[in-house]
């Protein structure tokens, strides 16, 4: 039987998600009375990397450390993932070492080729197609702002890329409505659009796409933006610098939102131009607390994909 995996938000169902969620927020209390939970005392996690990391290189091994257990980085040069040997010959190695992996990629068949052939728990640290992981944090952080997801309506403001995929997955799954608002050609994937609305009808949840910034951030719960540029894109960066420019979470695109709108950024940042630095620092922002909730959430997640 094979292990299960966390490649997509939609791995998990509601109720899975919420389980996940409760979890790290109880991991997130015990850390901060000073209790601690050593639930993975003995086990061992492989953190493949293709792609630079600070939030989840830190999160994932300071986790595994605070559950009693021991990561291992290996960096592009360590493996050379289908390059020095296959991605199937890579997971059932490290499968028969290691009790969880963890990888981010560039493009997502090679995350999903290491859940294909693992007989552990393969998560999808960061794949072109989706950042499940940073969706388990930014959920968290707007439950602990908002105290819900029925009802809300967020609005991911940028390119519609891994992050505003995934995002769109996670509104969708717990009933909270969310827009991606971009500019024209850099909308999220048709697909996981219409895979997004069809579950959001079910939750309750309006899914949808604007070019128009102002209108899509008009009486917002949540305002959530990105870089203009991920890695892997520089070549794109001065025409993406043009086309965006203007889409920018800032004093006035929050004059349009609810008062108490809750601002996110999964960063790095790149202030003025995504973000205004003094709004990123205002009372409505929750960037450090998703930064922190990487931690808990993913915790949270390699204790329920194992079973401990």
């Amino acid at each position: 039987m094979p292990s299960p995996c966390y490649l997509s938000v939609k791995d998990l169902t509601a109720p899975q998600t919420l389980e996940v969620l409760g979890l790290a927020a109880r991991l997130k209390r015990e850390v901060q009375a000073g209790t601690p939970h050593l639930r993975l005392a003995g086990k061992t996690l492989a953190m493949i990397f293709q792609k630079p990391s600070l939030r989840t290189r830190v999160s994932f091994e300071v986790g595994m450390t605070q559950l009693g257990g021991h990561a291992i980085y290996l960096g592009p040069s360590d493996i050379k993932l289908g390059e020095r040997e296959t991605v199937e010959d890579i997971a059932l190695t490290i499968s028969r070492m290691c009790n969880v992996i963890m990888a981010r990629v560039f493009g997502h068949d090679i995350v999903a080729g290491l859940a294909q052939h693992a007989t552990v728990p393969v998560i999808n640290a960061l794949s072109d197609r989706e950042h499940p992981c940073q969706t388990l944090a930014d959920l968290q952080a707007i439950q602990e702002r908002k105290g819900r997801f029925e009802g809300l309506k967020a609005v991911f403001v940028g390119d519609g890329n891994n992050v505003a995929q995934s995002f769109l997955y996670g509104g969708a799954l717990l009933g909270m409505s969310v827009t991606v608002a971009c500019p024209p050609g850099y909308e999220p994937l048709p697909e996981i659009v219409a895979d997004a609305t069809a579950m959001g009808k079910r939750a309750g949840a309006a899914i949808g796409v604007s070019n128009d910034l102002m209108a899509a951030c008009r009486g917002a719960d949540v305002l959530y933006t990105d870089v203009w540029a991920s890695m892997g894109q520089e070549a794109e960066a001065a025409k993406r610098k043009h086309d965006f420019s203007g889409w920018q979470i800032d004093a006035a695109l929050m004059a349009v939102a609810k008062p108490d709108a809750t601002i996110l950024h999964c960063l790095p940042a790149h202030y003025g131009e995504e973000i205004a630095y003094a709004t990123s620092r205002t009372p409505n922002s929750a960037i450090f607390d998703q930064a922190e909730n990487r931690l808990h959430a993913q915790k949270a997640l390699m204790l329920y994909l194992m079973g401990a």
